[in-house]
């Protein structure tokens, strides 16, 4: 089986070019699992109601998140509802959603599992030891993780950690997409970040010139999305689905 990862979708024009994009990448590539990272997808950082359905409409099977995940109120209640939208399973006990999902294929099982990392983000729960209970209690061997992090040697230290135990790691949250895919162990496939979908010639999505003067003078600025030409970054995971082996990751830049 195929699982197509899409990096952090940015703003609407993320939206719309992954809407515009989506079907001949399931065709060309043979997905069979579509999973997007879309605490950004609405305008101005967050995830809204409106950019959730957009994603699940256009043939989305989850949608992971992160940091940005309750920066827009008006989406708390859908992480709730709906078991396909995840929220990092770290976050204190009680807080809205869940972090993990399976979606059952009939025979197989797939888990998708949302984690935020702690270094130099704000203070959760151990990632750590998040992930060791919960894959006690996952009865499948294919577990896909999105750690949401900023620091690479978190993420790295996560995708030994996780060597052999799950089918992927992939890193999000940092925007560039990084040139370390491999499988680790013979098993698990890792990327240290798959990369964000967005404006191409912008900071992490921002228009540049308000980056740049806000690097230069040091004042407050306000962020707007860039509206540069968009660009998709993604991974496409092929993996044996009786055993939860990663047989192959490839990295995909779409302009």
């Amino acid at each position: 089986m195929k699982l197509l990862f899409v990096g952090d979708i940015v703003g609407k024009s993320g939206c719309e070019l992954l809407g515009r994009q989506l079907y001949s990448i399931k065709q060309q590539h043979g997905i069979d699992i579509t999973v997007v990272n879309g605490e950004n997808s609405a305008q101005g950082n967050g995830i809204t109601p409106a950019s959730a359905q957009s994603l699940f409409s256009m043939g989305v099977d989850v949608i992971t998140t992160g940091n940005h995940c309750f920066k827009r109120r008006e989406c708390t209640e859908l992480f709730d509802s709906n078991d396909c939208l995840l929220r990092p399973a770290n976050f204190p006990e009680g807080v809205e959603g869940h972090g993990v999902t399976v979606l059952d294929l009939c025979p197989y099982r797939i888990a998708v599992v949302n984690l935020i990392g702690t270094l130099y983000l704000e203070a959760v729960d151990n990632p750590f030891n998040v992930v060791d209970k919960l894959l006690e209690e996952l009865d499948t061997p294919n577990i896909f993780v999105d750690f949401h992090a900023e620091a690479t040697s978190e993420k790295k230290a996560m995708g030994f950690y996780l060597q052999g135990k799950v089918t992927a790691v992939l890193g999000t949250h940092t925007h560039v997409q990084t040139a370390d895919e491999t499988i680790l162990a013979d098993h698990t496939a890792y990327i240290t970040d798959v990369g964000m979908t967005g404006p191409e010639l912008s900071v992490l999505g921002v228009d540049k010139d308000i980056v740049i003067t806000k690097f230069k003078k040091h004042v407050p600025v306000k962020f707007s999305e860039s509206t540069a030409q968009g660009f998709i970054n993604a991974v496409v995971v092929e993996f044996d689905e009786k055993s939860g082996k990663a047989l192959d990751i490839k990295r995909l830049i779409i302009r």
